[in-house]
């Protein structure tokens, strides 16, 4: 196997805390690895004077696969490329319950599903403004029986659904059923009853598609229906695929259901290209202190790992995450533990070396 390229952006507040013992466990494993750091941000301000320099840019062009921090104000923009620039459409956001999880639910056991969000149409494309802006356009509401402009003034967001972007997306569901090759099923879920244009298109395509894989089990649930669902009985699920705000909405739902956002790993791919970051922001309240969880973090690199095709070290480091829980080693606050995060970290490593 030739060797793999990552560019590593740490993230702000407390995201490096988890960021750079996460790659050092990756360093630690002895991988065809090399990692990059290109500056973004205020240090590429101040450097470069740009918060998002062409380096930075060619950076992540040139790698295999990005591992991301969670960032807030000047590094949005290397974050927005990584999305929109590389047409990474399918946030694929794991919902696993392990033993040690601490999870509010008295029976998490098997849950094992994934949630395929996606990642850039519906509302996310930000085309927002003034209601008056849309006067001459003569916008009538059935719902609303009125035109847009009888509302007075307020703003606007336009949702956008289209064939391709709906398409990729739940085909990328159907075939992430089939390499998970657990239940089989695909669900679709969205507020086609309601929007039976915008989110009945998405369903359309999703009947469509499922035409295509008999041996794949289809389902769809209106996203209200689905969220009570997915409380009440999440261990029916399997893959799930939904539009942009929905999927963002219901994965941090999801993760609730395990024992929280410290627990929730992401990846996001697009057709020739992958970035890895956990679900969770970047705590700033809590930043500096070393007790931010890093399960996120870390099962976000075990997925990076799978993508970069190093299948062995991703189940060796996936193994080690859950004999910390298994054992109880060295949960942080927010899983009923006292530890750091450092201390959590150590325990991975001592592991992953047994």
């Amino acid at each position: 196997m030739a060797t793999k390229h990552v560019t590593v952006f740490d993230g702000d507040d407390a995201s490096p805390e988890v960021m750079v013992p996460t790659v050092d466990i990756l360093r630690s494993m002895e991988l065809d690895i090399e990692f990059s750091y290109p500056l973004i941000g205020a240090a590429a301000k101040t450097a470069s004077g740009a918060l998002f320099p062409s380096a930075a840019k060619a950076a992540i062009d040139s790698a295999d696969a990005t591992f991301f921090g969670s960032t807030s104000g000047d590094s949005t923009a290397a974050l927005f490329y990584l999305r929109w620039g590389k047409q990474t459409f399918a946030n694929v956001r794991p919902c696993k319950w392990l033993p040690g999880f601490n999870s509010p639910l008295a029976s998490p056991e098997g849950i094992d599903f994934a949630i395929v969000r996606e990642n850039l149409e519906d509302l996310y494309l930000g085309l927002e403004g003034d209601i008056e802006d849309l006067a001459g356009l003569n916008l009538f509401s059935p719902h609303a029986r009125a035109n847009i402009s009888d509302l007075g003034p307020g703003k606007y967001a336009l949702k956008a659904i289209t064939e391709a972007g709906s398409e990729r997306v739940i085909r990328h569901a159907f075939e992430l059923a089939r390499q998970r090759n657990g239940k089989r099923k695909v669900t679709v879920t969205c507020k086609y009853n309601m929007l039976s244009v915008s989110d009945g298109l998405f369903l359309e395509i999703g009947q469509s598609i499922a035409k295509e894989y008999p041996d794949i089990e289809f389902e769809h649930f209106i996203v209200d229906d689905f969220l009570c669902r997915m409380i009440s009985n999440p261990h029916a699920l399997d893959v799930v695929v939904m539009p942009n705000l929905y999927g963002d909405i219901m994965s941090d739902g999801a993760a609730g259901l395990i024992g929280g956002l410290g627990l929730a790993p992401s990846g996001c791919y697009g057709a020739d290209y992958a970035y890895f970051e956990s679900a969770h922001g970047t705590a700033p309240d809590i930043a500096g202190l070393n007790i931010i969880n890093p399960t996120a973090t870390l099962l976000s690199a075990v997925m990076l790992l799978q993508y970069l095709g190093f299948a062995e070290a991703a189940s060796n480091l996936e193994r080690a995450v859950k004999e910390v829980y298994v054992g109880g080693l060295a949960l942080t606050k927010d899983q009923g533990g006292s530890s750091s995060t450092s201390e959590f970290c150590t325990a991975v490593s001592t592991l992953l070396r047994s």
